[in-house]
């Protein structure tokens, strides 16, 4: 096997305690991976996968972001990387695309961590990883809500006081942005429908999001101005009436952050079944006659269903709809539940071929008189942001 990578992009994705990192070459034939686990804990660790595909451990207790930067770096020296390309949650309104590290955008990733204060900290110290290490390596960061700033008001407007969203950016931003952005294309690739393509794409894992997507341009999405709204999802809660907030204040005397917590982290699969976050052993309890295991399944495709019924009418025409994320590329019973809410849209499914799709696999499972296509297409967030961060420096072709 090759033991070189041509004109690599390093992409980083770096969480509050995590960072997962893909080199990738310029043709996204070859690709180096890894996660830096556990930052700041005894039990920090990278794990590194080669080209060869050999695995090694890399334990670095107690290891910062910086440390473990600094590991990643070396292990990947001799690549020589072009560029690094960071995905970045929340770019607010001013960002529309990905655009070339200044010490202004990097400010801005700062401040907006009253939007997402998890995330932009911990992208933040990235950037400034990598400038201590390389400073004049080109730093691109990639919004998770970029692909959304294309969403008109009607879309993104909250019906609120206006001096809320004039003053504060109270208002819509949208999430997974470059999983969305990369399957609808992938989706317009694939498809032999002629004319502009209208997907609706279903993000799927542990978090959930749906799009309406027209001509390559996002027009609505389930997410808020939190990843919190919209599907339900692992521990998440999803839309829940605005109003129970203070009803659980008033009656437990729940303090906002309780509220926070539990609707981010104990909601979702986890909260209904009572069991787990995990979609498999969730229906594999309903499958045992768990009566919990079976509402949280019923409940989650029935809002997956609900949700992109009502994201159709974004669109002003409908080619068919996308599934990816781990449920969304690996079950086919939950495509199937969902497809069976929108039963009024003359969907036909091709069961053998919905059940072939598993395990990364991408493809079609329409009947040829379906009304809608569908198709499973497996998420590269990773091979997106490289090519978004070439695009923003004028490297790509």
């Amino acid at each position: 096997m090759s033991h070189t990578i041509d004109n690599p992009t390093l992409v980083l994705n770096c969480g509050s305690s995590s960072i997962k990192y893909a080199l990738i070459s310029e043709d996204n034939q070859t690709r180096i991976t890894g996660l830096a686990e556990n930052l700041g804990l005894d039990t920090a660790r990278i794990k590194h996968t080669d080209l060869d595909g050999e695995k090694q451990e890399i334990n670095i207790a107690g290891g910062s972001h910086k440390l473990a930067l600094q590991k990643i770096l070396a292990l990947l020296e001799k690549y020589k990387p072009i560029a690094v390309g960071h995905r970045v949650v929340h770019g607010g309104r001013e960002f529309s695309e990905a655009v070339k590290v200044t010490p202004h955008v990097l400010e801005e990733v700062k401040r907006l961590k009253v939007l997402a204060p998890l995330h932009n900290p911990a992208n933040a110290l990235g950037i400034e990883a990598v400038n201590a290490i390389y400073p004049d390596l080109p730093q691109v960061v990639v919004f998770d809500t970029a692909f959304h700033q294309t969403m008109p008001p009607v879309a993104y407007r909250y019906a609120i006081p206006k001096a809320l969203y004039d003053e504060e950016k109270v208002r819509r931003y949208g999430f997974h942005g470059t999983s969305h952005a990369y399957v609808s294309d992938r989706a317009s690739t694939l498809t032999s429908a002629t004319g502009k393509h209208g997907w609706l794409t279903a993000h799927l894992g542990n978090g959930c999001s749906a799009a309406a997507i027209y001509d390559g341009k996002s027009l609505d999405t389930s997410m808020g101005i939190t990843p919190l709204e919209g599907l339900m999802m692992g521990t998440r809660s999803g839309d829940v009436d605005p109003g129970l907030h203070i009803h659980l204040k008033r009656t437990l005397d729940m303090s906002l952050e309780e509220i926070d917590t539990m609707l981010n982290k104990q909601s979702g699969l986890l909260g209904v079944s009572g069991l787990s976050n995990d979609m498999r052993t969730i229906e594999q309890a309903a499958n045992e006659g768990n009566a919990d295991a079976k509402l949280a399944l019923e409940m989650f495709c029935y809002r997956a269903g609900k949700y992109l019924a009502s994201l159709s009418c974004a669109l002003p025409e409908f080619t068919g709809i996308v599934f990816t994320g781990g449920i969304g590329e690996n079950s086919d019973l939950i495509r199937r539940n969902i497809l069976e809410v929108m039963r009024h849209f003359n969907i036909k499914i091709d069961n053998d071929k919905n059940a072939a799709l598993i395990r990364g696999n991408e493809g079609s499972f329409h009947h040829a008189d379906s009304q809608l296509e569908l198709w499973v297409i497996p998420t590269d967030e990773e091979f997106r942001i490289a090519q978004e961060t070439r695009e923003a420096l004028g490297m790509a072709d």
